[in-house]
Parts: structure tokens; C-alpha cells; sequence
């Protein structure tokens, strides 16, 4: 009875697919990943060990039965997700066999968000959009409920390092399987009509969605009384700064900056602070502070022969009892970034826009920019994960990242697993979508406009 259920809650694949891992194996892969979080993961100290473990111990038995090898590399991401850090993740082999469909299904593509903490549909592909209207939600996928097929089927896989984060990545992922999984929805259009659609995942021809993506590295443009509105979506391209350095002798006429950093998943940080450098006056830029776990098999070892009341005013003591308990850090050495930039600056009053999927250096980009107080965050909190991931590989192609590096604010306030918080939040509403209607930009704008007058 218990496979014919789990049969009925997933997706169904059309087509037989690969199963190359031996037993042997999957054992060494799940082990390798096990040994690597409790030798490397910079936050064991918040996990519940036993939990770990007793999960670990169950799994050895347990998945070298899966079936197929995709199978086996999604029940390492459901063990990986335990961890929950965004830093931390298992990654599928390459090749068709492991390479999920989000949004296509052949003549629709639907596009879904977690909008007021539902499924709704943001975009679809343009011949679709008086079929399926924006702003209709899903309410039911394969006979059960939005919520409990995502907490269910969705949820369990998914690595991240704070609550929401969780649930925007469930609710776009929600209907993410293999080309030929098929799926049963049933859709509420916002006049409440109620649509049913048997979805089956293939590539999808049509190129044009409604409304249009912004496929820009770099957007810019003019709003009234001289604000200048500038979208850098990502710090990934060094491209990023020359694009910034044309805009230079048009930013220096503006009497208001919107950065709009909502869309930017991070790269490298110092591509975000060069363009920082130029709206601000100021000469050094505080960064995060880093952190990692020591481990030192000698001190581990002396923690047999070191009592509690050892360790009173003895450093040598309490580094063998923390080394033991894995929880002795190394905290690296500290310098403010200097500016010595000969350009003109541009400093006015400033929002960045921000949200859940400003993320890692984009994050590095507004930890530099806490203390500007011609600045202001307007939005939603950051994505809330950031880190240097040590990769490595998996058997058949796979491979893993996870998290060894700890990044603070200066003064030690943590903004992993909490993101970085706006000034003023705005939660974007079904109504907006319904309206193409931004509203955080539209509130950056108005703030800014009450500034300059």
C-alpha cells in the first residue's frame, strides 16, 4: 500500500531513466557528504547532531534501494536540506536524465511565485495569457492541496537558510520534474473561475511571455525631478562595471539614485564594491567580518584528560574542550576596503531596492553600504546566505558544495539565516502582479521625490 501511495503523490515520468550507481556506490556518496559537513560545515554548532546522524545511519540502508539515479541524488538533496543553509546543496549529474523542467509544458509555460504565501502565476507564455491571466493562483496539484504537496513532495529537497527563502523556492519549484513528468492542477483565476490542466513536461517553442523578463545585465533610466534608476542584476560579470562606467556622466546630473539590487544573485564582491566606491564619500568601506571551524586533532584528543574547571582562565583548556565539541573558530584578520578613488563621486540621496533573491555578494554589497546614511533600503529582506562553499565530486557526475566560511556585519550582528532587513518594507501584493504594478519601485520613487523637494 505504501508504494502505491508514494506513486500517486509524485509526478509521473514517462520514460525509463538511468541507473548506473552501483550500491557500493551510493553508500560511499551519501558517506563522502556525511564526512565532509561534519569535517567542513561552518554551522554544525546549530544543527542537532543526533537528528544528523540517526538520519545518516537510516539512509545506509535506505538509499542504496532507489531505483534510479536521479532518484538516489534527490534523497541526498533531502538529506542535504536538513542543514538548511543556501550555501550548502547536492548537485545533479549532467545530462538529460537529471535536468528538471520548472516552466515549460510543451503549448504553456507558467511562470509561478509565492506572492501573500501563495502559488501564483506571474508570467506565462504570451499565447496562454487570457487562458491563464496573471495573478491566478494554484490550488491543487495531483488530487491534493497547494500547501501539502509542497510540504510533501517540494519542500523536503530544498536547501536554504531562512524560512521565507524556503518557501519562494518551493512554490516556484512546484511543478518541477523531468521532461515527460506529468502533472494534474487545477488553477483559481483571479475572477474565481476554476480551470483544470493536465500538464505533461516538454520544451516549450514559444519565446515570448507576458509580461516580458528583463534580460539586461544593466538597466537604467530616468524617473521625474532628475532620479536616475539604475538595476545591476548581477555581480557574476566584470562586464557589470564598464557598463556602470557609461552611465557615469548621466548619474552625475541626478538628484536621486535608485539601485535596485532585487534581481541580483550575487558573483564576486569586489565587482559590487568598485561600483560602490562611487556613492560614497567615504575613504574606507567596513565589510563582513569571516569566521570558519579549527580543527585540531591533537587539542580534539587532550579534551579526554581537560575537566570543566580546567578550562577556567586557561585558553589552552578551552580550545581543547570547543575543538571537541566542533565548535573552535578561526576568526581572519580584519581591514576596511579602502577608496582611494580620483573619480567624482555621486553621493545624494540613494535607495537600494532589495528582496529574497538579492543574495551572497550582493548581500557583501549592502553589509558595505550599512553606514551610508544618504542610503535606504527599501524592499523585502535579503536572501540571508552567503559563504565560501568547498566543492566536490560525487559518484556518476554528481557533485556537492558546502558552506565553510561565516560572514557577520562588522559588529558581529548575523544577517545568515535572518538576510539583510529594509528600512521600509514592502510586501508585494497579488494586486500589484494583477496591475503590472511595482510597487516598491513606485515607494523608492516617492520617497526620493519628497527628499529633493
Amino acid at each position: 500500500m505504501r508504494k502505491i501511495l508514494l506513486l500517486m503523490l509524485l509526478p509521473v515520468v514517462a520514460f525509463a531513466q538511468s541507473h548506473k550507481l552501483t550500491k557500493a556506490d551510493k553508500i560511499y556518496g551519501l558517506s563522502k557528504f556525511w564526512q565532509e559537513v561534519n569535517c567542513n560545515f561552518v554551522y554544525l554548532n546549530k544543527i542537532d547532531r543526533n537528528k544528523w546522524d540517526s538520519t545518516y545511519k537510516a539512509l545506509i540502508t535506505s538509499i542504496p534501494e532507489t531505483k534510479t539515479d536521479y532518484e538516489y541524488y534527490h534523497e541526498m538533496q533531502r538529506f542535504c536540506a536538513t542543514l538548511k543553509d543556501g550555501h550548502t546543496n547536492i548537485n545533479m549529474p549532467a545530462g538529460k536524465d537529471f535536468e528538471p523542467l520548472t516552466t515549460m509544458f510543451g503549448n504553456y509555460r507558467l511562470f509561478i511565485e509565492n506572492v501573500e504565501d501563495k502559488a501564483i502565476v506571474t508570467r506565462v507564455n504570451f499565447s496562454k495569457k487570457d487562458e491563464i491571466p496573471i495573478g491566478s493562483e494554484v490550488i491543487e496539484v495531483n488530487g491534493m492541496p497547494t500547501t501539502k504537496y509542497i510540504t510533501e513532495n517540494v519542500a523536503p529537497y530544498i536547501s536554504s537558510s531562512t524560512d521565507y527563502g524556503l518557501k519562494d523556492w518551493s512554490i516556484s519549484n512546484l511543478l518541477q520534474g523531468l521532461e515527460g513528468s506529468q502533472f494534474e492542477i487545477k488553477i483559481k483565476k483571479p475572477k474565481g473561475q476554476i480551470l483544470s490542466l493536465k500538464l505533461i513536461h516538454q520544451r516549450t517553442e514559444e519565446k515570448e511571455v507576458f509580461p516580458e523578463f528583463s534580460s539586461s545585465l544593466l538597466d537604467f533610466k530616468w524617473y521625474p525631478n532628475n532620479v536616475a534608476y539604475i538595476a545591476l542584476n548581477s555581480f557574476a560579470e566584470e562586464k557589470i562595471d564598464s557598463l556602470f562606467i557609461t552611465k557615469l556622466p548621466e548619474l552625475y546630473e541626478a538628484k536621486g539614485v535608485i539601485v535596485d539590487l532585487r534581481n541580483n544573485g550575487g558573483g564576486n564582491t569586489s565587482i559590487g564594491s568598485f561600483i560602490l566606491k562611487y556613492l560614497t564619500n567615504d575613504s574606507l568601506l567596513y565589510g563582513a567580518r569571516y569566521s570558519t571551524r579549527q580543527l585540531n586533532s591533537a587539542f580534539k584528543a587532550w579534551r579526554k584528560y581537560t575537566a570543566v574547571k580546567d578550562t577556567v582562565n586557561n585558553e589552552w583548556n578551552k580550545k581543547a574542550f570547543l575543538t571537541y565539541q566542533d565548535n573552535y573558530f578561526y576568526n581572519f584578520d580584519y581591514h576596511p576596503l579602502k577608496n582611494n578613488l580620483s573619480a567624482k563621486r555621486i553621493v545624494v540621496p540613494t535607495v537600494l531596492l532589495i528582496g529574497h533573491n538579492t543574495a551572497s555578494a550582493a548581500e557583501d554589497f549592502l553589509i558595505y553600504a550599512d553606514y551610508q546614511k544618504h542610503m535606504t533600503k527599501i524592499g523585502r529582506n535579503s536572501c540571508g546566505s552567503t559563504g565560501q562553499p568547498y566543492l566536490f565530486d560525487l559518484p556518476g557526475g554528481g557533485s556537492a558544495r558546502v558552506c565553510t566560511k561565516k560572514d557577520t556585519y562588522p559588529d558581529g550582528r548575523e544577517f545568515v539565516g535572518y538576510g539583510v532587513k529594509p528600512d521600509i518594507e514592502i510586501i508585494p501584493t497579488v494586486k500589484d502582479f494583477i496591475a503590472n504594478k511595482d510597487a516598491t519601485l513606485n515607494t523608492a520613487v516617492d520617497y526620493l521625490n519628497k527628499k529633493i523637494k
